[in-house]
């Protein structure tokens, strides 16, 4: 039997109508009791239903996206996933991951949006599983999560880092760094697996010394390059894990006066609009951004459409771009 507003106030000691407004942050309830009776929440495991708010309503017609507004991908991403949306009558919600957690949770569980699409899950996510225990229809874009079974639409980023290595070794670089992406997502991960996967299959070593992590942004990519020109074995070639990261780096190459590519080869992933301006001519990997959401809008419409067959992932295939950075 689930647990109803009754039991909260039970749990709490307040009456009904109180549970309702102090879960709904109203400001003429005491903080005391809100946070009394959002803690009997808590333990009771009782997210309020949003459409039981009102009895005529049987769905709302939205869809939530969670987004992370620094990814430089989003703006990409999100209008296409409106786009799609929008055609088959759907509104959609834009929920960046900020702010109060347990708020932004309860609205994504409590019926607030008829599905939800995540475009910024990491590894170590609990929402895509409460998402799934509660039967909220969702997919996953550009991510996976380890153990979760669950649709998502993503780019073939093994396959597109082991074509990275190739492209690197096919310019006659023997001497290669990486500055990889977060190990906490399924892309950095990816990408890391296939670019060290392509190097071995040529023959070559990637030591530590050639290797940093850090975020898909363009400071990791700005403050990470001196550290692979250092030393007498130092990288000729770089592959890295987005195309902000290389930007970064070329930036950084361009302020110490090094020369890419004759100095240093720079390669990126994702094929932004940016990676072919003439003042970064990026050689990277493409990912098939519009046919990739597509297919996310048609799974989330699928499941809201009484779709209840197993969970798919459906992998689209990259390429390289071959462009001004590599080629010495």
């Amino acid at each position: 039997m689930s647990v109803t507003s009754h039991d909260v106030a039970r749990a709490a000691g307040v009456s009904q109508p109180t549970v309702s407004r102090a879960l709904r942050n109203d400001p003429n309830i005491a903080e005391t009791t809100r946070a009394r009776v959002a803690e009997a929440a808590r333990q009771l495991g009782y997210v309020p239903n949003e459409l039981g708010r009102s009895l005529s309503l049987q769905a709302t017609r939205r869809i939530a996206v969670v987004a992370d507004l620094d990814n430089p991908l989003w703006p990409m991403l999100i209008e296409q996933l409106h786009d799609g949306l929008a055609q088959s009558g759907y509104s959609m919600t834009l929920l960046a991951e900020h702010g109060d957690l347990q708020q932004f949770e309860q609205q994504l569980l409590g019926g607030w949006a008829d599905g939800v699409i995540m475009t910024s899950a990491r590894m170590r996510a609990t929402l895509p599983f409460e998402l799934r225990r509660r039967r909220v229809p969702f997919v996953l874009v550009n991510r996976v999560i380890k153990g979760l079974k669950a649709d998502a639409a993503v780019a073939d980023n093994v396959a597109g880092g082991r074509a990275a290595a190739q492209v690197l070794v096919d310019a006659g670089h023997t001497r290669v760094g990486a500055l990889f992406g977060p190990q906490d997502t399924s892309t950095g991960r990816d990408r890391e697996k296939g670019f060290r996967a392509g190097l071995e299959e040529a023959g070559l070593t990637l030591p530590d010394s050639r290797v940093m992590h850090g975020e898909f942004d363009f400071t990791f990519g700005r403050e990470a390059l001196p550290q692979l020109l250092k030393g007498r074995h130092r990288a000729t070639a770089v592959f890295c894990a987005n195309d902000i990261i290389a930007i970064g780096a070329l930036n950084t190459a361009r302020q110490l006066g090094v020369s890419v590519p004759s100095d240093i080869a720079l390669m990126g992933f994702d094929d932004l609009d940016q990676a072919a301006w003439p003042v970064f001519d990026l050689t990277t990997i493409s990912i098939p951004f519009e046919t990739l959401v597509r297919s996310a809008v048609v799974r989330i419409l699928q499941r809201l459409s009484g779709d209840t067959s197993p969970p798919r992932v459906e992998v689209h295939a990259v390429t390289p771009v071959l462009r001004g950075t590599h080629l010495r």
